[in-house]
């Protein structure tokens, strides 16, 4: 395998391949990993981010540093957003091998039998949770499977590993009894088709250390001379002759500022860059609502109006509260013991606070009795802060996080410029539909039934996010604007649907509807997002697109 700027990018036998995979992320590493599992087959991964090579990516509560710092992130800005009084987000993505896997939370999370039920019944036959479970157990690694037992919902010996936490806060440990006092069940694994309850999360790490999907696929295939992968390498746009997808035009270089080449695909180019980035390079391609493209002047290559749009997202409402009798990470980041002793039983034990991911603890419930399903998810954590990047309170506190996890906003991305330098407009609209601030008002009157209950009464819980001065219906849609932000699982802005579907972008086989020789692999297929993280989905989206693109090349 060669990698960045080491392998001989001008030749004529390097610029030809059965493949070309733009995104060395969560999906690009399991396709690169599983197509050039064929000798026969010449394959390219394409990462505009660097080598996963520095430190803060593998120590798990590194995503501190990693993101919104260029190094590893795109540093995505959303357009101001109405629902949220008019902030406008950071919106990471990940810009480095692995993608979103080497910044993100690390939570194993499958979804629910029901959000997949959802794709079928919008006509994606082989979608279901019965046909995609063995696309997750085909490459799992399951902590609970490692001395030979079996399990027919979980699988050992794959590449992505799932483990256990390697810490736990007595006050979580608190509320989670709170929770079953609010009728919130135990439950010691949420991948099993219904995520109701309330447990530690299962993480990807190993040992202490994150796993991501480099680590995971592109690794122990490195030594596969069909394998090439060239980092600092920016996709401009897809290249078509007629309707068919022919190659990739790309800038070979640090920043976007290098040598410009042409990579031609014999077989199939792959976008597996992700929710944000792969509509966007079909619009810069020429894919996407034609009247739109005119207007920046792109010349229209098919008119798909869906690209771009359909985005939906998890808006996560961050309650917050100050508590007594209780240690929080707030008190042992703010002291220099603390901060010695965190780093020692990492360096000793790879345990401790340094194994952290963002959140602990999850829960999973309704905020309405009726649902089948629980469209609530708590990520609960021992620590309070005013916004991401900035320092821990000096006094100990607890966040319960909360999103909506079926929301009906929908939103969109798309090119602003056609400029492949200038990032794309990110317009996610939360709270704009009225079902989702329903839910959003639910969500926090749950969260303070949870934290009233008598399990937490001895750290006399005071909520200072937002604050109980918001009581009414529209006090807490307020409340819910003024608190959310994202908790970065972008999905769904090129759609997988049925011909009779004029947004789908993408048919069943994750084919780009209106062209040839071109597929989008990850999570912008989704039709309707997970109820819960999104990585591993996406990973699972891989699996089933690989075995697609072998199977149809025969």
């Amino acid at each position: 395998m060669s990698d960045g700027a080491g392998s001989t990018a001008g030749s004529a036998a390097a610029a030809e391949f059965d493949y070309v995979i733009v995104g060395a992320g969560t999906a690009g590493c399991l396709l690169a990993n599983r197509l050039s599992a064929d000798p026969s087959k010449r394959v390219l991964l394409l990462e505009a981010g660097g080598p996963d090579d520095w430190i803060w990516i593998h120590i798990p509560v590194g995503y501190l540093y990693c993101i919104d710092n260029p190094r590893t992130d795109w540093r995505f800005r959303t357009q101001a957003e109405p629902g949220l009084n008019g902030r406008s987000l950071i919106y990471p993505r990940g810009k480095t091998l692995g993608g979103c896997s080497s910044i993100n939370g690390m939570i194993y999370m499958r979804g629910q039998r029901g959000d997949y039920r959802k794709w079928v019944e919008a006509g994606n036959q082989g979608w279901s949770w019965d046909d995609v479970l063995p696309y997750f157990l085909k490459h799992e690694s399951y902590h609970g499977l490692d001395e030979g037992g079996t399990d027919a919902l979980h699988g050992h010996g794959g590449e992505w590993r799932v483990e256990k936490p390697r810490i736990s806060w007595a006050i979580l440990d608190s509320f989670r009894e709170a929770a079953a006092q609010a009728g919130i069940p135990n439950s010691d694994d949420f991948n099993r088709g219904d995520n109701f309850g309330c447990g530690y999360f299962e993480v990807n790490q190993r040992r202490g250390v994150r796993w991501n999907a480099s680590k995971a696929f592109l690794r122990p295939v490195q030594s596969r001379p069909n394998l090439t992968v060239w980092t600092h390498a920016q996709v401009k746009r897809v290249r078509f002759e007629e309707r068919r997808a022919v190659g990739v035009e790309l800038v070979r270089g640090k920043g976007g500022i290098g040598t410009e080449l042409f990579v031609r695909a014999r077989g199939e180019v792959i976008l597996a860059a992700g929710a944000v980035s792969s509509p966007h390079l079909l619009q810069l391609s020429g894919v996407g609502d034609a009247a739109w493209l005119q207007g920046l002047g792109i010349p229209v290559t098919h008119s798909s109006p869906g690209v771009g749009g359909n985005l939906q997202d998890h808006l996560q409402m961050r309650l917050a509260f100050k508590v007594q009798n209780a240690v929080t990470l707030n008190q042992q980041a703010n002291s220099l013991v603390g901060k010695a002793w965190m780093g020692l039983q990492y360096a000793l034990w790879r345990r401790g606070p340094l194994t952290m991911s963002p959140s602990q603890l999850g829960a999973f419930t309704r905020s309405d009795p009726s649902l089948e399903f629980p469209d609530l998810e708590y990520h609960v954590q021992p620590l309070s802060l005013d916004r991401f990047g900035e320092p821990l309170h000096r006094y100990p506190a607890v966040t319960a996080s909360v999103c909506q996890l079926r929301p009906a906003s929908r939103g969109w991305v798309r090119a602003g410029s056609p400029d492949w330098r200038q990032a794309p407009e990110i317009q996610p609209n939360y709270l704009s539909d009225p079902y989702d601030q329903a839910v959003a008002a639910n969500a926090i009157r749950v969260t303070r039934q949870i934290l009233g209950m008598p399990a937490l009464a001895r750290y006399r819980p005071e909520e200072f996010m937002p604050g109980l001065e918001y009581q009414t219906e529209d006090e807490l849609v307020q409340a819910a604007g003024k608190i959310g932000t994202t908790i970065f699982h972008p999905v769904g802005t090129a759609k997988m649907g049925v011909d009779a579907d004029p947004m789908a972008v993408v048919d069943g086989r994750l084919r780009v509807r209106g062209v040839t020789g071109l597929r989008v692999i990850d999570a912008s297929v989704m039709p309707t997002i997970t109820s819960g993280n999104t990585n591993s989905p996406t990973l699972m989206i891989a699996e089933r697109g690989a075995e697609m693109v072998i199977a149809d090349a025969r």
